[in-house]
């Protein structure tokens, strides 16, 4: 029987991406879940975007935070670029 709690492969969805600022690589992320500077982060979308990434500068209202909660929307510093739609989990 096959064990219905397995983690999905991509972990787990944390919020989808507003809008993306790409002069200072930014996103605008809409948070499904609490997320942490330190955490570890995948970003999905599109046929080719797929990567992993350490969160290491969040802002809300341009003022620098370590924290944020489900609901919040936050501009989060990204490696690669992204598009409106996109989503990230937190693996």
């Amino acid at each position: 029987m096959p064990c219905k709690t397995k983690k999905p492969l991509e972990g787990k969805l944390i919020g989808n991406i507003t809008h993306y600022f790409p002069k200072v690589k930014v996103a605008v992320v809409k948070l499904k879940a609490s997320v942490k500077i330190g955490d570890s982060i995948r970003v999905m979308g599109g046929e080719n975007t797929n990567f992993t990434q350490i969160i290491n500068s969040m802002e809300i209202d341009h003022k620098k935070i370590k924290r944020a909660k489900k609901g919040d929307e936050i501009g989060l510093k990204l490696n690669k670029k992204v598009r409106e739609g996109y989503k990230i989990y937190k693996i």
